[in-house]
């Protein structure tokens, strides 16, 4: 399938790209939720999985190339890619071809975090940064939480994907908010885990939000349909509060990094209180 699909922000080109389609479990993946609810939003499989798409988004500014996420961890054999249902059906790699790229064109890497469904694709089958002439920025409490990981969050993290990109000296560790070009700023996005962040960016009067895995599908805009992964649930009910009136007032475009079928989406107010995220039918480049 073609994925790739792109919005002009004021004199930005974005892409939402796509490294496939997993499963994970639908009761982890809504918390509290029942799942009465939720399965009317995410229909689950015989093994009660729903389906994720890995999306991640390739910002073109100012003779810049930068990729938000890099896609899905490509070495964990048969078994690891069973139990997680995945499908290729299209790769990143394939999603930069039709933007006419290659990795080596790519300039700056924003992991919003280092769990192997974000961050899987920074290295090589031989632990060799895959974009070798990018930069990748990641909170410095993230890199620090992945090499020091507890019984709730070791299965999320695979050294493989950032030990190398340290060693060589890629990283640029940011602390808080951050603006990493004009226009482009990475925001603390804290309760999946603590050093999480998103990326806004604002050009033209416009503004895009990559809200990372604090909504990680629009299914999951209403307040209380937190994952069962997040480390810190009430942190994630506090950023959101927090930002999403702030998004919704500045006419925001939503990214998702794991809607399956929605790229683009913005925020209307729901009238049981908080919001719902429509597909944004803005002009397609």
């Amino acid at each position: 399938m073609v994925w790739n699909h792109t919005r002009q922000i004021g004199e930005v080109q974005v892409t939402s790209l796509t490294d496939g389609v997993f499963g994970l479990d639908g009761g982890a993946m809504f918390g509290s939720v029942p799942k009465a609810l939720w399965e009317r939003v995410a229909p689950a499989d015989e093994q009660n999985r729903i389906q994720l798409r890995i999306n991640p988004l390739l910002v073109q500014m100012g003779g810049e190339n930068i990729l938000i996420e890099t896609g899905f961890w490509d070495r964990g054999g048969e078994k690891f890619e069973s139990i997680y249902s995945l499908d290729r059906d299209e790769t990143v790699f394939r999603g930069l071809e039709g933007a006419g790229l290659t990795p080596g064109d790519i300039h700056l890497v924003i992991n919003t975090h280092l769990h192997f469904d974000h961050a899987g694709r920074n290295t090589t089958a031989l632990n060799e940064p895959t974009f070798p002439n990018a930069r990748y920025a990641v909170q410095r409490r993230e890199l620090a939480d992945a090499r020091h990981t507890h019984e709730r969050s070791r299965a999320s993290y695979v050294p493989d994907t950032f030990e190398s990109i340290a060693d060589a000296g890629l990283f640029d560790l940011i602390d808080g908010e951050h603006e990493l070009r004009p226009g482009v700023t990475v925001l603390p996005l804290p309760g999946h885990n603590l050093g999480q962040h998103g990326v806004v960016l604002r050009n033209g009067g416009q503004t895009l939000v990559y809200v990372a895995d604090l909504v990680p599908t629009l299914a999951h805009m209403p307040t209380p349909y937190i994952m069962g992964y997040d480390l810190y649930p009430v942190t994630t009910l506090e950023t959101r509060k927090t930002y999403l009136p702030q998004w919704f007032e500045q006419g925001a475009i939503i990214c998702t990094p794991h809607d399956p079928q929605t790229p683009f989406a913005r925020l209307q107010e729901n009238p049981k209180g908080g919001f719902v995220a429509v597909p944004d039918e803005g002009r397609t480049v």
